[in-house]
């Protein structure tokens, strides 16, 4: 009889184990994940044909193959500010379909065609200068993208990307947490701070860091939100929380603005 309960006992446990990591693997496997391009360029005509690429061929390729909620974003005007660059937000629902995405875009005869100019340019007339590639897994706590809902005219609006580095990967893992343990990302929520995304970066060149992006109506309303998030009771308490000390090395700001062909 003792044998036969401590069997039972066994599979229980062997049953709540499996069961435990069965649920974490589904909790994973429904996170999406994001691909940021960043182009890099260096005057207006490699401006207008990364423009005329991406709104022509591009971004109607990937829609026609399935993809959607494709965010483009240029840097806002402003003194001392370097407007070189242009952001490219794309969400896939695994890696494989990032991993595909390239393949099928260069066999595809309309998208070769429409993007003629920019795919078959010279060596010594770039559309660009470099692109950058980021590759990121959604947070736990907002595992699926939510496209802006704001309304106001596109060159008010503020999309704000920010990029936290972390001294090592340790440090990193308790950043995320302080994210989504640590509930930063429903005082976000409670200030309405319209994230887009949050995302733990897989693969990128300021690792170990995590990114996520708001968004505002103008600059006013970007103002008053993160005055009103530093002075919340809930950041202060996370600040201070000793076991979410230095956790933040670097923060990296761009404040963007969508194009007109973006989705968002």
């Amino acid at each position: 009889m003792a044998t036969n309960n401590k069997i039972t006992s066994i599979r229980i446990i062997l049953f709540l184990f499996f069961t435990s990591i069965a649920n974490v693997f589904a909790q994973v496997q429904k996170q999406e994940y994001y691909e940021l391009k960043t182009y890099t360029i260096k005057n207006e005509a490699q401006e207008k044909r990364v423009d005329d690429y991406l709104e022509k061929a591009y971004l109607p390729t990937l829609k026609r193959m399935g993809f959607g909620n494709i965010g483009v974003f240029k840097i806002r005007p402003g003194k001392f500010v370097k407007a070189d660059k242009i952001f490219v937000l794309i969400p896939f629902s695994s890696v494989d379909e990032f991993v595909k995405m390239e393949a099928s875009l260069a066999v595809d005869k309309t998208h070769l065609a429409a993007g003629e100019d920019y795919i078959t340019a010279t060596h010594d007339n770039p559309p660009y200068e470099r692109i950058s590639s980021t590759l990121m897994r959604a947070f736990s706590k907002m595992p699926k993208m939510k496209p802006s809902p704001i309304g106001s005219p596109r060159k008010d609006r503020v999309y704000e990307l920010r990029s936290y580095e972390s001294p090592t990967e340790a440090f990193y893992i308790n950043k995320v947490s302080m994210f989504n343990e640590g509930e930063e990302v429903e005082l976000f929520e409670s200030l309405d701070a319209n994230a887009v995304f949050y995302g733990e970066v897989l693969s990128g060149d300021r690792m170990p860091n995590l990114m996520y992006m708001t968004t505002y109506e103008n600059m006013e309303k970007r103002d008053a939100l993160w005055k009103a998030f530093v002075a919340s009771d809930k950041w202060q308490e996370l600040l201070s929380e000793e076991k979410y000390k230095n956790n933040v090395s670097k923060a990296d700001i761009w404040l963007l603005y969508p194009t007109d062909y973006s989705d968002y």
